[in-house]
């Protein structure tokens, strides 16, 4: 009789496991293949949840990855001017938008910008996060306390490997990839 109570509380921990663990997963479809996101709710839980809403109404399938420097970072997520299936997309001012949200309260914490981590973008104004964000290529201590962290890639960080870089110091890209579509995983 104890090792059926046993064998159930081990099977309602794994479903419960594998639960939160979907409900905390994004896919990320870009051109050469699909990207796995684990969110970090307990770390960052308002931008996880703006995160999840705006890639769960499809905010941002074929939003460009305007900003990309090879060695530190590829950031993407202007809904406004970066959307390329929108009117209103103008490469020139991708990067500048966001979307019709209010901006986010800054949640720094001590979550290492380490490879494949996921972070909001922002302006100087710490509480100015909205819907852009970056992937980074490698460690990036410097943004450590002061960008919100908020999940990483656990699966096709290669993908996001060969996204196209940028020129320049400010990483300016011409002609680049996009989202094909993200969404919450299933």
């Amino acid at each position: 009789m104890i090792k059926k109570i046993i064998f159930f509380f081990i099977i309602l921990t794994l479903i419960i496991n594998n639960s939160y663990a979907k409900e905390n997963m994004m896919i990320l479809k870009l051109k050469d293949g699909d990207v796995e996101i684990e969110l970090y709710p307990k770390i960052a839980p308002n931008h996880v949840k703006r995160f999840e809403t705006l890639a769960n109404e499809g905010k941002y399938d074929g939003v460009v990855f305007h900003r990309v420097i090879d060695g530190f970072m590829a950031q993407t997520g202007d809904v406004k001017f970066g959307n390329s299936n929108s009117p209103d997309f103008n490469l020139d001012l991708a990067g500048t938008g966001g979307s019709e949200l209010p901006d986010l309260k800054a949640e720094f914490s001590d979550t290492a910008h380490t490879k494949g981590m996921l972070s909001m973008a922002r302006s100087a104004d710490p509480d100015s996060a909205n819907s852009q964000f970056f992937i980074v290529f490698d460690s990036a201590p410097h943004l450590d306390r002061g960008y919100s962290a908020f999940g990483k890639v656990v699966k096709g960080m290669e993908f996001i490997d060969k996204i196209k870089k940028g020129d320049g110091p400010n990483g300016s890209v011409t002609n680049p990839d996009k989202i094909i579509s993200l969404r919450s995983k299933k």
